[in-house]
């Protein structure tokens, strides 16, 4: 294994604090590339695979993790050439408990180490904005309206002393917003509501399965599109949280497609992977298991 580790040196947070403490004994034999600014771990992603290193590994949450993975993405036959594993920094780290990693740092190194390799779905966002048409790849979720505002508002000191916890109060300051109607177009069919989740896998926001029968490598998106925004939505998502049943509520319609339009007539924002991106109309699709991890 020729392994490159992207971290950012100025993460906030316990986990982060003890990975730059103990660099020497995570980092011993692997290169270093630490991020020096938002969206710089895509580029250093791209340069390690260019560079001939066969393990992208993506210290941090789930931001950095679709850094690293557009990254991969990026260089030439990236997917072919590289694969990716996660060191969890974060303070939710989804995808990480998705692939059933250890959230401990030493356990998740030594599964690192040991190199196990699954592939699974890269899905994609086909969008536009000012600077053109983009793809962007996410590995666990997608979102459009009120989690993606949610997530502008959600304050660090928040985050890190309720943990997912934040979320709901983020989400409690978005319902006051308006909620303009969403369509998802599918295979033959169309869906209106005005919040509408993608998954990947079966979790959002930690450990909630809102996706219950998703699999990373099944060749599809599950959707999930809630009628409408509520203040018992919120709840339920709070209570989910606290119970860890799974979510959603009955009146939300689920689809498992391989390809879906989003569109709305107003500025409906939307989110992949935990980071606002830009607004509606957006296609989404995926590669199925071209992306190889590392995992238990």
């Amino acid at each position: 294994m020729r392994a490159c580790v992207i971290f950012n040196p100025t993460a906030r947070g316990d986990k982060a604090r003890h990975f730059r403490r103990h660099l020497d004994d995570f980092a011993a034999g692997v290169a270093l590339k630490p991020t020096q600014s938002a969206g710089d771990g895509r580029r250093l992603a791209a340069e390690a695979v260019r560079d001939g290193f066969d393990t992208i590994v993506a210290a941090g949450g789930d931001g950095t993790v679709n850094e690293v993975l557009n990254g991969i993405a990026d260089a030439p036959d990236g997917f072919a050439r590289a694969r990716l594993a996660v060191l969890p920094l974060g303070t939710v780290n989804v995808f990480a408990r998705e692939l059933g990693l250890p959230l401990r740092l030493s356990a998740a190194w030594q599964t690192i180490l040991n190199a196990r390799e699954r592939r699974i779905d890269a899905p994609f966002a086909e969008f536009s904005d000012a600077a053109g048409k983009h793809r962007r790849y996410f590995a666990q979720l997608a979102g459009a309206g009120l989690d993606a505002r949610a997530i502008s508002l959600v304050n660090w000191e928040d985050k890190k002393r309720f943990s997912q916890l934040a979320y709901v109060f983020a989400g409690m300051k978005a319902m006051r917003g308006p909620h303009p109607p969403i369509t998802v177009e599918t295979e033959g069919r169309s869906v209106v509501g005005e919040f509408v989740l993608v998954g990947n896998g079966r979790f959002y926001g930690g450990s909630l399965p809102v996706f219950p029968d998703a699999r990373l490598d099944d060749g599809l998106l599950d959707v999930c599109v809630f009628p409408r925004v509520s203040w018992s939505l919120i709840a339920r998502y709070a209570a989910g949280f606290v119970t860890g049943r799974p979510f959603p509520p009955g009146d939300a319609q689920m689809l498992r497609v391989s390809r879906a339009r989003l569109t709305a007539a107003a500025v409906v924002p939307f989110e992949l992977e935990g980071d606002a991106c830009g607004s509606l109309p957006l296609e989404l699709g995926l590669l199925p298991g071209v992306l190889r991890v590392v995992a238990p």
